[in-house]
């Protein structure tokens, strides 16, 4: 979210008075505005405090003078403040989903969807629960992981599809999308049958965008599911719900590739590169071709270099 660089609200006649000495200590250059009792500038922030109670904040440094000054000085609360002023739908009870490891040729993929309301979006307000493509460190997804799995009122779900069950469902399935529309099904299912946990009921569920039909997801929905919104938009990780299950889905997905790796004792890189190729080249060799499936997505080409076959022509590629 872009820092605020606005806000208004409402003060006491003790909040202005506190306000007014906040401004004075800090140098701000004090002026007259029409119907204002005071106001003052400084840097990059205007304060307006009106006869009527009305306080306008505006500037670039808006955010940090709610967060430094107004809240802890004048307020004398701690508010989830300038966000939730400017979108109160960041406190609704909502379920959020996202998925792991569906670009990764080794390991599982994991779909994992996070229930959160009021009570939860306050306690993670410094916890730096962010989408989990932006956080480098594994410790820190499962450290994230733990807070989120503990935090009283959420409630989480995870969906793991092994190796060997995703390439079943592939040779079925024959679209990765149909894959994830199903998984992120299957987790809105479970979550809903956990509702008798949820305090007060979700009014949504949310989840990326990641077919050009929202239909995809819809279609896939059952009994439960279709008793929920179902909300899907590009960068849903920006939603504090699902950024929370990015980081469940991404922490499946690590553990679940380390399993792999001690299982059949080999190195077993992310991602799909020329690190991953020789990786699949070098399990081929060493553990055979008929092993390969259960710990690789065998759909993708990197299969088939690993064994020394022919790669299927390309498709023209469309967004299912």
């Amino acid at each position: 979210m872009k820092p605020l660089t606005s806000y208004t609200g409402k003060l006491t006649d003790e909040q202005a008075s506190a306000l007014e000495t906040a401004l004075s200590s800090r140098g701000f250059k004090f002026r007259a505005v029409p119907y204002a009792r005071f106001a003052g500038e400084k840097d990059k922030i205007n304060v307006v405090f009106y006869e009527s109670g009305k306080l306008v904040v505006q500037g670039k440094g808006t955010q940090e003078f709610i967060e430094f000054v107004l809240e802890p000085e004048v307020l004398k609360q701690a508010r989830l403040g300038y966000e939730t002023v400017l979108n109160p739908d960041l406190l609704l009870p909502r379920i959020g989903v996202d998925e792991s490891g569906k670009g990764d040729f080794f390991g599982p993929l994991c779909i994992a969807g996070v229930y959160i309301n009021e009570n939860v979006v306050k306690a993670w307000k410094d916890a730096g629960i962010r989408d989990s493509k932006n956080i480098s460190s594994d410790k820190k997804i499962s450290e994230l992981a733990e807070l989120i799995r503990k935090t009283p009122g959420c409630v989480v779900n995870i969906v793991t599809i092994g190796n060997e069950a995703y390439n079943r469902l592939y040779a079925r399935m024959k679209s990765v999308n149909t894959i994830l529309a199903w998984g992120h099904a299957r987790v809105i299912e479970n979550l809903m049958g956990q509702r008798h946990q949820m305090n007060p009921a979700p009014v949504k569920a949310i989840s990326d965008q990641f077919a050009s039909s929202k239909d995809v997801v819809a279609k896939a929905l059952m009994s439960l599911g279709r008793e929920i919104e179902l909300v899907q938009y590009h960068r849903a990780e920006e939603d504090l719900a699902v950024a929370a299950a990015s980081i469940l889905a991404r922490d499946g997905f690590v553990k679940g590739l380390a399993k792999l790796e001690k299982e059949f004792n080999v190195e077993l890189p992310k991602g799909a590169s020329t690190a991953v190729d020789e990786a699949a080249k070098k399990f081929v060799v060493e553990q055979g071709a008929e092993n390969l499936p259960k710990i690789a997505k065998v759909h993708f080409r990197t299969a088939y270099r690993a064994q020394g076959l022919p790669e299927p022509p390309k498709k023209e590629w469309r967004k299912s």
